[in-house]
């Protein structure tokens, strides 16, 4: 384990600054732990901390704290490292050069390299730091590694060391090669061997990349097996480069610095014979000085190892193994040039240095690299106020512009030099001549011969400061340059910035000494081959014939036509769908026939003909897809619920499955797997349709074809989707005499998604899956509903959680919360509508260095963008948790995908641990449902019932009723006032318009209530009106019957002719529909009943509702006659349309109800059901808790008695076979008194015990 400390043992000589604001935060005070901190004087503009280790070591971590019990600390930083104290490499991640710092004093943040680098020297740079409540920058640090042994070698391009392999050969089936390098160069050869038989393999660098060429392929079977990889870029920056590479058999890893490229080598051969030796740092033989095509590396090479080989430790042993051509010495050390190159970083950076005053001649040299396409290079005045020159890119070119009082303003462009590499740049310039040379191309310099005066001037910018006097300062409309620069030489004197800084001749601002920090596109941080364009500090990706879109170009099709009907697409036609979303396969173009079938095409749709192929010399025959991979179309099949594919065999005297025999045709599937089954038939069992059918010509055979007669034909559809698509056909029985046959493939069609496994969590619990592995960009979707308003759906976390992600819900908002490389950020979604409604909402989300995003449904993208140069690293290694414990979802989940990737949610079914397949909660499975349509409310682990819209109460809705005594009774008002002429003439005109004119429906009626009585007769209801019109329920001694009169008619209905005044409950139903009237009691038959086409059929303006007895002044005489002493009793669930009496009288909820009662009339549960006892959840049950701590206080005691009885009759003090007296069940005696008169007839029974 390389993670020993590194700092917390070093003196305080190894501690260096640029700064410090007092002796007491001096930079040997900046170990993690300490007393106290390292920070700089407020007046230092660029500070910095530098620490010798004493020694190279290997590098894996850094942690970082503010000044103990203060405000300082700083917040990002950048970081440098190199051998020597005056030449720095930048640390450099994937999207920057920044690292996350700290939020306190006292926390420890630890920063684990995401590739491991070697170092004597670190440098920390703090980029941002806490300003609040008077904080200043504030660091301890511990640097985490162990030692590095480094064995090295330059090379200046004429020298090679060659390895003699053991036993003049090597055939390895596995290699493992490392190799670091540094050079200036952009090309060189580093490793290079051959086999006789064509095997190779070369490790080169071409225009600062690095490429691996490997063949495993044969000359001697012509076989073209030889494979390029390639990886890094800009290597040719004098930075210490680090190269490994790993072959199994065909697969190869090749990894420069932090990029990994993987391969599987072309060809069918999995050695690598090589033969005699391996070259390293170039080819030096008789008569071949190098390689044709690459020269020899110039450099320094380190720690060369080749399958565990110190190739450099031989060379400097001079072990026999090893060859030197040309007996030529060798350093084992590595001569390092210093370049002392600058960084142009900032927005407002700029570099002043002097120059020399009043000269004729100017002399201005300098190397520089750039991405930016516009940018000032260089400046300065002439003296003697002649003007000024101008050197910048504008467009990626060179412009060189001379500005002359008086005189028209000279400019000229050439070559574009924006391309991330270096270039030099030599200006010389004398009264009327200007010539300038780019990389040293002294053939054609491009010349100005216009008129014009040189005077130099005493300053020269690379960049412009910012300020309001352009007298003596630069003036220009460039914007500031962004790259690097090297070897500047003014007036033929190099400058050494270093001591022109000291002595404070120049002025810089924004720059970084000593290093290079440029980046560039590599590795491409686009997806799917979009093309990336390069600034300073940023990227930008250009998706256009991608297929796709976004930041970089990651997703933007539907996996399916499926995806695009639910989406709201309901017309056919041509659509693009990506069956793997932003999975490497490219999106395709399928026609789409909704509802909702995906179709594609192939190019045997119209038939082949075949003749002349035979068993062992059969035709084949591939199905090629439109616009679409085979992986494509294999991809569609596998997320498709179903998938078809028609197949048609015509035959003319050729057999085709030949059953039980070897199949002379066949078709190839997916996985290139034989299927030896035809169209309409079973899987595997060498049969065609017609058998199913039962329509073959000859039962004796299982295929038309096989009969081989003259001609027929096999044909159905084959739907097995696990097989599919048909992806070769294979004819072999066509060369008989006058036999072809003639096939066809119909398209593959496909509908349906089983990406929508759904599941639901009914308990607090959780499921894994394998850890998510996104690279550089994650994105995630699924859909869920719930009513949780606080809830974890996924999670997915390292070791120490220094790196996580999680989605989660809080009621309105959706929050999107990681620390993916520069502390815990989050992007929330505030949801105008609450997300916990149990609706299904569909999630999306997705992260990539450029920003993270998240969206719920239609809503707009909640979007967090980050800064230039972030750095993220998505590297997990908890497994993937659904559904976190701590904060749990109930609720249902589906269609959850990964980078595009389906997960098998209905896998992880366990209905004992509270995970169900499909969407099925506690309301499906409800111990006892949800009575009297009362809507049942999902809490997945349990449920309620909504009652609201019912007459009744309770859990259950199964109560609300009242015991009316007699004498008592109950009214409702309906309506207040009748209904107006004008009201009541439009809706006799439109009936529909009801509703609206009345506020109800006058040609409808709902009735419904229970009641248990041994009283009659009574009327049970009545619902009168502002007319004549009226509604009754009466209860007689041998029958219930209904009056309704509409109009001038009574209407007469008997319910049923028994007698329900049994004192058991009763339930009557009374609906009505215009002329329909259709009444049921209890659980008998409904009946139906019609009133006439000439009788009225509304009931108009109604006024009251009686319960227990009618109080209205005139009512018909056979009302009046059932109507005393009233009802005795209990009614319950009373409902009339809309209104429920007894649930507005016991359960109001408005100040002034429409409702009176006179006498006694109590809530009771008497009149409908019985008690309702069902299953309550336990959460929801007061006396679980009590009920367990009963039963466990029982038993304790049960047991504790039981042991007592046990000892009491064990203790051995006096034991007698004496009855007990026992009580008799037919006498009030004893039965022992019958035994004590029978006594003399007992035999004597003797003491057990002894006295003393």
């Amino acid at each position: 384990e390389c993670v020993d400390p590194l700092v917390s043992g070093l003196y305080a000589s190894s501690f260096l600054a640029s700064s410090r604001y007092n002796f007491l935060y001096s930079a040997n005070f900046a170990k993690l732990y300490g007393s106290s901190g390292w920070s700089p004087s407020p007046r230092d503009r660029q500070p910095w901390l530098q620490i010798d280790l004493g020694r190279k070591y290997r590098l894996m971590a850094i942690a970082t704290q503010g000044t103990f019990n203060s405000y300082d600390w700083v917040t990002k930083y950048t970081l440098l490292y190199g051998d020597r104290p005056d030449s720095w490499t930048p640390y450099i991640m994937k999207g920057g050069n920044t690292l996350p710092g700290n939020w306190n004093y006292y926390q420890v943040k630890r920063n684990v390299f995401h590739y491991a680098f070697t170092a004597k020297h670190i440098r920390l740079l703090p980029l941002a730091w806490n300003t609040e409540n008077g904080g200043k920058i504030g660091v301890r640090l511990e640097l985490f590694g162990c030692p590095y042994d480094s064995y090295v070698l330059q090379y200046n391009g004429d020298d090679s060391v060659v390895y003699m392999y053991p036993e003049k050969r090597s055939r390895t089936l596995q290699d493992h090669i490392a190799i670091n390098f540094k050079t200036l160069e952009q090309d060189g050869l580093l490793l290079h061997s051959e086999g006789i038989q064509g095997d190779l393999f070369t490790l080169e660098l071409k225009k600062g990349r690095l490429y691996l060429h490997i063949s495993l392929s044969s000359i001697v079977h012509k076989v073209d097996g030889r494979t390029t990889l390639t990886a890094g870029s800009l290597l040719d920056n004098l930075h210490w480069h680090y190269v490994t590479i790993k072959r199994y058999g065909r697969q190869v890893n090749f990894t420069v610095d932090s990029q990994t490229v993987t391969a599987i080598c072309n060809g069918e051969f999995t050695h690598l014979d090589l033969d005699n030796k391996i070259y390293v740092g170039g080819v030096i033989e008789q008569n071949m000085p190098h390689l044709p095509s690459t020269p020899n590396f110039r450099g320094c090479l380190e720690n060369v190892f080749v399958n565990g080989i110190n190739v450099i430790d031989k060379a400097k042993r001079e072990e026999p193994d090893i060859r030197i051509p040309r007996k030529k010495k060798m350093h084992f050390a590595c001569r390092d040039i210093l370049l002392k190159p600058m960084t142009f970083a900032g927005p407002n950076n700029y570099l002043q240095v002097p120059g020399f005053f009043r000269r004729p001649r100017m002399f201005v040299k300098f190397k520089f690299r750039s991405w930016d396409y516009t940018g000032l290079l260089m400046f300065t005045r002439f003296a003697d106020d002649l003007g000024a020159l101008e050197l910048g890119l504008s467009e990626g070119q060179i412009n060189v512009t001379i500005f002359q009082p008086g005189k028209k303003k000279i400019q000229f462009a050439a070559y574009r030099l924006n391309d991330g590499y270096w270039h030099s740049v030599d200006l010389a310039a004398r009264d009327n001549l200007l010539t300038l040379t780019i990389d040293e191309e002294e053939g054609s310099p491009l010349k100005i011969t216009n008129p014009f005066t040189i005077r130099t001037g005493d300053r020269y910018f690379f960049g412009c400061p910012k300020t309001n006097n352009t007298v003596r300062k630069c003036e220009t409309k460039l914007n500031r340059f962004h790259g690097c620069m090297q070897h500047i030489f003014i007036d033929n004197e190099q400058l050494d910035i270093d001591i022109i800084l000291m002595r404070q001749w120049g002025r810089y601002a924004e720059l970084l000494l000593g290093t290079c920090g440029i980046t560039d596109c590599t590795p491409n941080p686009c997806e799917h081959e979009g093309r990336c364009i390069q600034s300073w500090d940023d990227f930008i990706c250009l998706c256009e014939n991608t297929g796709y879109k976004g930041e970089v170009c990651h997703m933007v099709y539907k996996e399916s036509c499926e995806a695009y009907r639910l989406s709201g697409k309901y017309w056919s036609g041509n659509y693009t769908i990506d069956p793997d979303l932003s999975g490497p396969l490219k999106p395709f173009e399928v026609y789409c026939k909704m509802k909702a079938w995906t179709v594609i095409m192939n190019d045997r749709v119209e038939g082949t003909k075949v003749t002349g192929s035979s068993i062992d010399r059969p035709y084949i025959a591939h199905v090629n897809y439109w616009n679409a991979s085979w992986d494509e179309v294999t991809a569609l099949a596998n997320i498709s619920m179903y998938c078809e594919q028609w197949i048609d065999y015509s035959c003319y005297k050729s057999r085709l499955l030949n059953t039980p025999g070897r199949p002379f045709t066949y078709w190839i599937g997916r996985n290139n797997e034989s299927h030896y089954y035809w169209g309409g038939t079973f899987r595997e069992v060498q049969k065609c349709g017609c058998v199913i059918n039962q329509t073959c010509i000859d039962p004796k055979y299982q295929c038309n074809c096989d009969a081989d007669y003259r001609q027929h034909s096999d044909k159905g559809y084959l739907d097995f989707r696990d097989h599919l698509p048909v992806r070769k056909l294979v004819v072999g029985d066509t060369n008989r005499t006058g036999s072809e046959g003639h096939f066809t493939v119909g398209p593959l069609r496909c509908h349906g998604d089983n990406i929508w496994n759904t599941i639901a969590f009914t308990k607090p619990t959780y499921i894994t899956f394998p850890t998510f592995k996104p690279g550089t960009t994650a994105d995630i979707s699924f859909h869920f509903k719930t009513y949780r308003d606080h809830c974890v759906f996924l999670e997915n976390s390292d070791e120490h959680l220094r790196n996580f992600i999680r989605i989660e819900l809080n009621t309105h908002n959706l929050a999107f919360v990681f620390m993916v490389g520069d502390g815990i950020l989050n992007v929330t979604l505030h949801s105008p509508m609450p997300l916990n409604d149990n609706e299904w909402h569909f999630v999306q989300a997705e992260l990539n260095v450029k920003l993270a995003r998240i969206k719920v449904d239609y809503q707009p993208w909640a979007v967090k963008r980050f800064p230039p140069q972030t750095f993220i690293t998505m590297k997990f290694t908890h497994p993937l948790l659904v559904n976190r414990t701590l904060r749990p979802f109930l609720g249902c989940l589906r269609g959850l995908r990964m980078n595009g990737v389906p997960l098998d949610l209905e896998g992880k079914v366990n209905e004992e641990q509270g995970i169900r397949r499909n969407c099925t909660g506690q309301c499906l499975n409800a111990t006892i449902p949800c009575r009297n349509s009362g809507q049942c409310i999902e809490g997945y682990a349990s449920y309620t019932c909504d009652c609201n819209n019912t007459a009744f109460d309770g859990f259950y809705c199964h109560k609300i009723g009242a015991y009316f005594e007699i004498g008592s009774w109950l009214r409702y008002n309906i309506r207040k006032k009748p209904v107006s002429d004008e009201a009541a003439w439009a809706n006799w005109i439109d009936p529909h318009y009801d509703n609206f004119s009345l506020g109800y429906n006058d040609t409808s009626d709902d009735i419904e209530f229970s009641f248990s009585t041994v009283h009659a007769p009574a009327v049970l209801l009545y619902i009168s009106s502002f007319v004549q019109d009226y509604i009754a329920v009466i209860l007689k001694t041998d029958s219930v019957d209904l009056r309704y009169k509409l109009g001038l008619i009574t209407h007469k209905y008997q319910l049923t002719h028994r007698n329900l005044a049994d004192g058991f409950p009763h339930y009557v139903n009374i609906t009505r529909h215009n002329r329909t009237i259709k009444t049921q009691v209890d659980y008998m038959e409904p009946i139906v009943e019609k009133i006439t086409l000439v009788e009225d059929a509304r009931f108009d303006s109604p006024k009251s509702m009686f319960l227990g007895r009618v109080m209205v002044g005139d009512i018909d005489y056979e009302i009046q006659r059932h109507n005393a002493p009233g009802f005795i009793g209990c009614i319950s669930g009373v409902r009339y349309n809309v209104y429920a009496p007894l649930k507005t009288l016991f359960r109001p909820n408005e100040t002034d109800p429409p409702v009176q009662t006179h006498g006694y009339v109590s809530e009771s549960i008497c009149g409908a059901f019985p008690p309702v006892l069902g299953y309550v959840p336990w959460e929801a049950d007061p006396w679980f808790t009590g009920i367990i701590i009963i039963l466990a206080l029982l038993l304790l005691f049960g047991g504790l008695y039981s042991i007592y009885v046990y000892a009491y009759q064990q203790k051995g003090s006096y034991h007698t076979n004496e009855p007990k007296n026992l009580e008799s069940p037919s006498s009030a005696r004893p039965l022992t008194e019958t035994l004590r008169r029978e006594k003399k007839n007992l035999p004597e029974i003797e003491e057990e015990f002894r006295s003393d």
